[in-house]
C-alpha cells in the first residue's frame, strides 16, 4: 500500500467543508426543546436506577477478578492462566460485564465480520476511540489483554480487573517502562498463540468520531498481522462522544443512561498482513492500517494527535497546536480590559529576566487575582515558579495587532538570539527557536528542536541568522502562511480560495471552540 507524505495538504477553510475534515477534538451536543424535556424525564426516572445497578454489578466483578489471581506469584502471572481459574473467573467476568453494559442502556451489540484466531492475528486494533464506553468491544473479542496506565492499578475495582486481565502496564512518566511494554507486547504477540490476543486503541485518546487521529506505533512494533475493529454508535443522538472539548464524564454518562436503548456496532475487518517494509517500520505500518480503517469508516485519516495534554496537527515538518495557548491568553487579557500594545515590557534582548506572579501583575497593571493567576499560568515556569519575562514580552507583542509580522519576527529573534564567540554575532539556537514556536504556535518543544536541527543542516552554524529565521517564518511557502494565520488571521488573504491560506496536513485550523459554544 502506498503511504502519503506528511506534506499532503488540503487548503485551510474558514469552516469545515466536504474537502476538509472537522476538528476531531470538539464534540457539540445540541438538544432541541423536545429532546431536553425527554432527557429531563428519563434522566430523573431511568438514569439513576441504571447507574446504581451498573455500579453494583461493577463491584460484583471484583470477587471474580480477585479469585483468578489470588495466591499467584508475579512469576506465575507472567504466563497465561489455565485450568479452573481461567474457566470460572473468565466466564464470570464476561457475563457480568455484559450485564453492566446492558444496564447502562447498551441493549444490543451488533457484530459484523469474523473475529480472527490468536494465531491469525495476535493483535487487535480498535477505532475510532471516542468514549469511555469503548471497552464494550472487549465482549465480542472474548476479553483480550489490554495495555493500560500503571496508575490505574490503584483505582478500586479497576485495578483488580487489570490484574485479572494480566494487562500490560505502562507508566507515562518512566521511559524504561515504555521499553518494557514494547518488549512484553512483542513477547506475547510472537508466542505462537500461547497468549490471548492483545487489544489496542491506537489513537491513544478520544475524538468525536468525525476523523481518525494519528495511530501510535505501539500496536505495530511486533510486526505481526493485526485485525482492525471498527466501533460505531448508530444512535439518532450522539450522547457517547467524550472529546477534548465537549460534555464531561458525568454528562455523557447521564445522557447515555437516559436513552431508552443504545446500539453498538462492532465490525471485524479482514486481517491486515504487513509487508516486509511495514514489519520493519512500525510508523509506516500504523499509517497504512489507519488509512484502511478510515476508508472503511468513510471518514478522513488525519495527522492529529495529542502531545501531553495538547492536541496538535502536523504542518509540513512541524507540529502545531489546534488551539495555541496564546489565543486563550488573549481572551483573558481582553476580558480584563488590557490592550497588549500599551504595555511597556522593557525586556532585554538576549538576556532572561525571571519574574514571579506579583511582579508579573505589576508589569501588566493587573489587579484581579483570578485574572493574574490565569494569565500567569500560560507561561512555562522554572523550578522556583518563575517565568522568563522575554516570554511575556513576545506573547504581548504577538497579541498586539498593531505589530506587523516582520517586526514581530525581528523582535522574537532579538529577544532569544545568543551571542556567538565566532562567526555571526548573534544566532537563534535550538532552545530559543523552540521557545518562540511554542509561544506563538503551541508547537511541542521536541518537534521544534527537530525542525531547528533540519534547518541548520543547510548552513555552517548550529543556529539561525535573522535572515534565515524570517525566510522560514515569513517566506516559506507553507510555514510562512501558518504564521500569518495563527498570528494575524485578519491580514490573511481570502481563506476560501485554495492556496491563499496555510495548507494543513489532513486537517484544518480555525478559531477555537469552547464548551457551550
Amino acid at each position: 500500500m502506498s503511504q502519503g507524505s506528511p506534506g499532503d495538504c488540503v487548503p485551510l477553510e474558514p469552516t469545515s467543508g466536504p474537502s476538509t475534515p472537522p476538528n476531531p477534538f470538539v464534540h457539540e451536543l445540541h438538544l432541541s426543546r423536545l429532546q431536553r424535556i425527554k432527557f429531563c424525564l428519563l434522566g430523573a426516572l431511568l438514569a439513576p436506577i441504571r447507574v446504581l445497578l451498573a455500579f453494583i454489578v461493577l463491584f460484583l466483578l471484583w470477587p471474580f477478578a480477585w479469585l483468578q489471581v489470588a495466591g499467584l506469584s508475579e512469576e506465575q502471572l507472567q504466563e497465561p492462566l489455565t485450568g479452573w481459574r481461567k474457566t470460572v473467573c473468565h466466564n464470570g467476568v464476561l457475563g457480568l460485564s455484559r450485564l453492566l453494559f446492558f444496564l447502562l442502556g447498551f441493549l444490543r451489540i451488533r457484530v459484523r465480520g469474523q473475529r480472527a484466531s490468536r494465531l491469525q492475528a495476535p493483535v487487535l486494533v480498535a477505532a475510532p476511540h471516542s468514549t469511555f464506553f469503548d471497552p464494550i468491544v472487549l465482549l465480542p473479542c472474548d476479553l483480550p489483554k489490554v495495555v493500560s496506565r500503571a496508575e490505574n492499578l490503584s483505582v478500586p475495582v479497576i485495578g483488580a480487573l487489570l490484574r485479572f486481565n494480566q494487562a500490560i502496564l505502562v507508566s507515562r512518566h518512566d521511559p524504561a517502562s515504555r521499553r518494557r511494554v514494547v518488549e512484553e507486547v512483542r513477547r506475547r504477540a510472537t508466542s505462537g498463540g500461547k497468549w490471548p490476543q492483545v487489544l489496542f486503541f491506537p489513537e491513544g485518546t478520544c475524538s468525536n468520531k468525525k476523523a481518525l487521529l494519528k495511530f501510535k506505533p505501539g500496536a505495530f512494533i511486533a510486526g505481526v498481522p493485526v485485525q482492525p475493529i471498527l466501533i460505531r454508535y448508530p444512535n439518532s443522538l450522539d450522547t457517547t462522544s467524550w472529546a477534548w472539548r465537549g460534555p464531561g464524564v458525568l454528562k455523557v454518562l447521564w445522557l447515555t443512561a437516559s436513552q431508552p436503548c443504545s446500539i453498538v456496532d462492532v465490525e471485524f475487518l479482514p486481517v491486515y498482513h504487513p509487508s516486509p517494509e511495514e514489519s520493519r517500520d512500525p510508523t509506516l505500518y500504523a499509517n497504512n492500517v489507519q488509512r484502511v480503517m478510515a476508508q472503511a469508516l468513510g471518514i478522513p485519516a488525519t495527522e492529529c494527535e495529542f502531545v501531553g495534554s495538547l492536541p496538535v496537527i502536523v504542518v509540513g515538518r512541524l507540529k502545531v497546536a489546534f488551539e495555541p495557548q496564546l489565543w486563550e491568553l488573549g481572551k483573558v487579557l481582553r476580558k480584563a480590559g488590557l490592550s497588549p500594545g500599551y504595555v511597556d515590557t522593557g525586556a532585554e534582548p538576549g538576556r532572561s529576566r525571571m519574574i514571579n506572579q506579583d511582579e508579573f501583575a505589576r508589569q501588566l497593571q493587573l489587579s484581579d487575582p483570578q485574572t493574574v493567576a490565569g494569565a500567569f499560568s500560560y507561561f512555562q515556569k522554572d523550578a522556583n515558579g518563575l517565568v522568563d519575562f522575554r516570554d511575556v514580552a513576545l506573547a504581548l507583542a504577538a497579541l498586539d495587532r498593531g505589530t506587523g509580522l516582520e517586526e514581530l519576527t525581528r523582535l522574537a529573534f532579538e529577544l532569544f538570539a545568543e551571542e556567538q564567540a565566532e562567526g555571526p554575532s548573534r544566532l537563534l539556537c535550538s532552545d530559543g527557536f523552540s521557545t518562540i514556536l511554542h509561544l506563538l504556535l503551541g508547537s511541542p518543544r521536541p518537534a521544534a528542536e527537530t525542525l531547528h536541527a533540519e534547518l541548520c543542516q543547510a548552513g555552517p552554524h548550529q543556529g539561525l541568522s535573522l535572515c534565515q529565521f524570517q525566510d522560514f517564518s515569513l517566506r516559506d511557502p507553507l510555514h510562512g502562511k501558518l504564521f500569518s494565520t495563527y498570528l494575524r488571521p485578519s491580514q490573511t488573504p481570502n481563506a476560501s480560495s485554495p492556496g491563499s491560506c496555510p495548507a494543513l496536513a489532513n486537517g484544518t485550523v480555525h478559531s477555537p471552540k469552547q464548551k457551550g459554544d
